[in-house]
């Protein structure tokens, strides 16, 4: 019924309790999730899991935010990319939130990152899962340079645990891009997020957990896992005064066209 677009199953927070979370899961009609890959060192890992299981799937990709680690060529995703239940390329994009003391100029090898992503998905025709974080400006800029308009070729992708403005995800959207929100939109303090959410067209809209983080109200706190995705469809159906079940059914058939043709 409910399908979880982005997971970090892999992470340990998590790994340890992968029974008990698909126990949940089950118990909450959470019947598929997508196990996102956030450096190549992890990938193994990820893909195994998706391969041992027959409703979850992988990405391969090289979050923006992770330094120290092997910087992925081309080759390195287009290779990974091919292999079996891997669907996406990501999670990819730019985060300019924890500068410290550099400034936007000091992050060209994140935007150089982002390019190599945007070209493997292109190339594999499989979607981007993109991470946007105090950098939209030049998250959009970069998808529109590399070609990602909605056009034919286009990869196209997902705009991940959007927190962004309604003109962010207007730009997002005429690009072709889905929307997918998390465990934020249950927050108190997330009512200008919930009136983007009110505003993105449903079948446009996908649900996910981003666990082991922002686990939804009310669990706020505490370790976040697939099962509770249906609190975020809870806050969309009451926002857009329609059945939790509608919501489940769209965004489930959302996350089937996205990845249509690569879901095996």
């Amino acid at each position: 019924m409910f399908t979880d677009s982005h997971c970090h199953l892999t992470f340990p927070e998590l790994t340890a309790n992968l029974l008990d979370i698909r126990l949940a899961m089950q118990k909450a009609r959470v019947t598929r999730a997508l196990c996102i890959c956030t450096t190549l060192e992890e990938f193994p890992e990820v893909q195994a899991l998706a391969s041992q299981y027959d409703n979850f799937w992988a990405t391969v990709g090289v979050h923006p935010d992770n330094e120290g680690v092997t910087e992925p060529t081309l080759d390195d995703l287009l290779s990974r990319g091919q292999m079996a239940r891997v669907v996406g390329i990501g999670e990819t994009g730019l985060d300019y939130y924890r500068l410290g003391e550099r400034t936007v100029s000091d992050m060209e090898w994140q935007r150089s990152r982002f390019r190599t992503h945007i070209r493997a998905a292109r190339q594999l025709g499989k979607p981007l899962v993109i991470h946007t974080r105090s950098a939209s400006v030049d998250t959009l800029a970069i998808l529109r340079d590399e070609g990602e308009n909605g056009t034919p070729g286009s990869a196209g992708g997902v705009f991940h645990c959007f927190t962004e403005t309604a003109e962010v995800a207007r730009a997002a959207l005429d690009l072709g891009f889905y929307i997918s929100f998390s465990g934020i939109l249950t927050f108190k303090n997330a009512q200008d997020l919930r009136d983007v959410a009110a505003f993105v067209p449903l079948d446009r809209l996908l649900i996910e957990t981003d666990s082991p983080y922002l686990a939804p109200a009310p669990h706020r706190g505490k370790t976040n896992n697939p099962s509770y995705v249906p609190l975020v469809a809870a806050q969309l159906a009451q926002l857009r005064g329609c059945s939790v079940e509608k919501i489940a059914e769209h965004t489930s058939h959302n996350f089937d066209v996205l990845f249509s043709g690569v879901l095996t």
